[in-house]
């Protein structure tokens, strides 16, 4: 008899056991960056560098075009993660190696894959613990263009969701 899959409860995210280390995730699907993505974004976290949206300026960069800002990709990368890592999370706990390692720009598709680094109990919580996952960004030729850790809080198995 076939199983019931309910989007809700097994699409986001884990418990703390679901998860070890060496444990890959492809995310799907990607986005394609649009012009209007980035000077959206660029303008409500007042990040409205020329490079990002002036294309006359940026022109005369050494890239000769826009590149979409980075803090843009990491939210993206992250959010992107958040069905198959973090969406039990109680609390994201830190990030750490944030690199933007080549540009991005308007137009390209932007892919996620997450690590499992490690996940252990937490030592002062009782029922949750610490997963710790490192995500990387490729645009669509599979050049990396962007890589981060995190550590995330969950919840583990048989404790109550928060």
């Amino acid at each position: 008899m076939p199983r019931v899959h309910v989007a809700r409860e097994e699409r986001f995210g884990g418990y703390l056991e679901d998860y070890e280390a060496g444990d890959r995730f492809q995310h799907w699907p990607g986005k394609t960056i649009t012009e209007a993505d980035d000077h959206l974004f660029c303008l409500l976290t007042l990040a409205a560098s020329p490079l990002h949206i002036d294309r006359a300026f940026a022109e005369t960069s050494i890239y000769g075009k826009n590149i979409v800002v980075g803090t843009y990709i990491y939210s993206l990368l992250l959010g992107m993660s958040v069905p198959d890592i973090s969406g039990r999370a109680l609390a994201n706990l830190g990030t750490s190696e944030l690199r933007h390692t080549a540009p991005v720009f308007h137009g390209d598709t932007l892919y996620g894959e997450s690590e499992i680094l490690g996940a252990r109990p937490s030592q002062s919580r009782p029922g949750e613990g610490v997963l710790t996952v490192r995500t990387e960004g490729f645009n669509q030729d599979r050049k990396q263009v962007c890589t981060f850790t995190r550590a995330v809080l969950l919840p583990m198995r048989g404790a109550k969701d928060k």
